[in-house]
């Protein structure tokens, strides 16, 4: 049961979002702990919990340290085997497509689960990459993630590019590294285009994608913010609900 307040609050960003006929979602990575996927800083997180997982999302230390290389391995090898799954939020997005008002998915997350909720791809623009690919640093060949998984399970605890021998790495933009500037392009552009924008499960810290706000707003969009805890740009929302995501969603987005 939630509250009458909670309650309030969806009312009113459902009445922002009934009329809409452009919006575009922002999501970050509070919409995937439902998943079981720890999202970064927070007490659970994974670099909280686990100072090397921080350590190998910085580009230097990554292609510097070969253990550190392999621990990662050894990490990709147990997400996959844990199978994430998208959960009731992933879902309830799916409903913004059907209507045809979605613009897209500007999503800061590699895992995929939009897609795996069945998004079409086209409409997913990931602007940390994802942890489904492989890319090679040295001739940038891109692969299936579990190809390079099948070979750190067969024994090769750190395994190199096929093609030139090259260090791979998952295909995410790590710290150091640039964004792709079609994908970021494209997402600041979805930002100018919509009349609405869904901010969903991230704290609007982590830039340039947390600039899909102030993009949105100069052009006179309606900003809605859901996330478990507040923003640094609460102040910009027309609505803030903080609350559970896979809770919230689905009541936020059906039958609109």
């Amino acid at each position: 049961m939630i509250s009458e307040e909670l309650q309030e609050k969806i009312d009113q960003a459902r009445v922002i979002l009934q009329p809409s006929k452009r919006i575009t979602v922002l999501t970050g990575a509070g919409i995937s702990t439902d998943s079981g996927i720890p999202d970064f800083r927070g007490p659970n997180g994974l670099w909280t919990k686990d100072p090397d997982a921080e350590r190998a999302a910085t580009l230097t230390h990554y292609l510097e340290d070969d253990e550190l290389r392999q621990k990662s391995w050894r990490n990709r090898v147990r997400w996959i085997d844990n199978d994430p799954q998208p959960n009731a939020g992933h879902i309830a997005l799916l409903e913004l497509e059907r209507r045809g008002a979605l613009i897209a998915i500007i999503t800061q997350n590699v895992d995929e689960l939009h897609q795996r909720a069945g998004h079409d791809p086209k409409n997913v623009l990931e602007v940390h990459g994802t942890i489904h690919r492989t890319c090679c640093w040295g001739c940038k060949d891109r692969k299936p993630m579990v190809d390079a998984l099948a070979r750190v399970i067969a024994g090769d605890v750190d395994p190199r590019c096929e093609l030139c021998g090259g260090i791979l790495k998952s295909d995410t933009i790590l710290f150091g590294q640039s964004l792709e500037p079609d994908v970021i392009g494209r997402a600041l552009t979805a930002s100018e285009e919509c009349d609405v924008l869904l901010a969903v499960g991230t704290s609007l810290s982590v830039y340039p994608a947390a600039n899909a706000v102030p993009r949105a707003k100069a052009a006179g969009a309606a900003l809605i913010i859901v996330n478990g805890q507040p923003t640094e740009m609460d102040d910009r929302a027309d609505v803030v609900i903080n609350a559970g995501i896979s809770e919230v969603l689905p009541l936020l987005c059906r039958s609109l």
